[in-house]
């Protein structure tokens, strides 16, 4: 007769037990959450190009602002290759702790999931978008003694003749090779993309080697080369003169209603705490309104153009579906 109530006193004990148990791992979990981030403990921000790009100068930029916020170490960690998806996949294969964040571009990292052919193992979802920083105008550059002194006369002879002219991207499917595809969907001049796919200063170095007869960039890129006499920037495609290049024509001014560029921000693997990405917000926002960051950008040609994680997400989500009806563009045999 007393089994039972002995049998009642070992169930409630345990569950009590159990209860005690979920209740300090919750403790646990929110405080490792609220600690964030362990002093002592780097953070990393994985750069999915070579160094030396707008990209990778950009977060080496923020970088010791974000250790001043976070108050710890961040170490900018580059995994160039196959147009960033090397990188990216790094970036969405770590933990969502917080420790690894990274740069972000599009349309690279937008498109890349959107092609099966790619194989990429991460969709946007895989992404929690935590800012946006710039938004870099694609340009239209030849060598400085090139025959060609305005962009109709480059596009003009792309037309008359499809792929006599190589051209450069920062590999397939970027901004740069939607940029050449919305060229020749309008004006039918086509022009032959060589892809680099390690970023902007690899195709850069071909550039100034000679071994590409048109470099197709972004602001950023060139606005060193157009000082040192090394590139004649033919067009910018954007709205809005590009404030670094006063002297450039729009696409649009010289008869050619076309606008691209890339977007580029911070994000980090899906699934972040809440008071994690809190955290990483605040200090990437900091980071990217920094006024001597926001000089230095200009300096290079970026207009700071910030967006909140939440924003950002949304623009990511409209850019998704905008690419998604141009991707056929880009899935053609070169």
């Amino acid at each position: 007769m007393k089994t039972r109530p002995r049998i009642a006193a070992a169930i409630a004990a345990a569950s009590l037990i159990a209860l005690t148990g979920c209740g300090a791992n919750a403790g646990a979990t929110n405080a490792s959450a609220n600690d964030f981030p362990r002093k002592g403990k780097t953070v990393e921000l994985v750069v999915a190009f070579s160094s030396g790009g707008a990209v990778d100068t950009a977060a080496r930029l923020i970088q010791p602002i974000l250790e001043k916020e976070l108050g710890t170490n961040v170490e900018v960690i580059n995994k160039p290759g196959a147009g960033g998806q090397i990188g990216y996949t790094q970036l969405t294969s770590a933990a969502p702790d917080g420790y690894t964040i990274g740069a972000t571009g599009s349309p690279s990292v937008v498109v890349s999931p959107l092609d099966p052919a790619r194989g990429a193992k991460y969709t946007r979802d895989s992404f929690q978008p935590l800012a946006r920083q710039v938004i870099d105008p694609t340009v239209i550059a030849v060598q400085p003694d090139s025959p060609y002194t305005t962009l109709k006369e480059l596009l003009d002879a792309a037309k008359a003749n499809p792929k006599s002219m190589t051209a450069s991207t920062t590999g397939l499917q970027t901004g740069e090779h939607f940029a050449m595809a919305q060229i020749q969907e309008a004006t039918g001049s086509e022009f032959a993309p060589v892809h680099f796919s390690e970023g902007a200063s690899q195709a850069t170095t071909a550039f100034l080697g000679k071994h590409v007869d048109i470099l197709v960039a972004n602001v950023s890129d060139v606005v060193d080369l157009t000082k040192q006499g090394k590139a004649r920037v033919l067009g910018v495609m954007s709205a809005e003169k590009a404030p670094s290049l006063p002297d450039v024509p729009t696409f649009k001014e010289a008869g050619y209603d076309l606008i691209a560029g890339t977007a580029r921000g911070y994000s980090a693997p899906a699934g972040l705490p809440d008071e994690v990405a809190e955290k990483l917000e605040t200090a990437i926002q900091k980071a990217i309104e920094d006024p001597a960051v926001v000089q230095k950008m200009n300096d290079l040609g970026l207009q700071t153009s910030y967006l909140s994680g939440e924003d950002y997400k949304q623009f990511w989500a409209g850019q998704e579906e905008d690419f998604k009806k141009v991707l056929p563009l880009v899935q053609k045999t070169d």
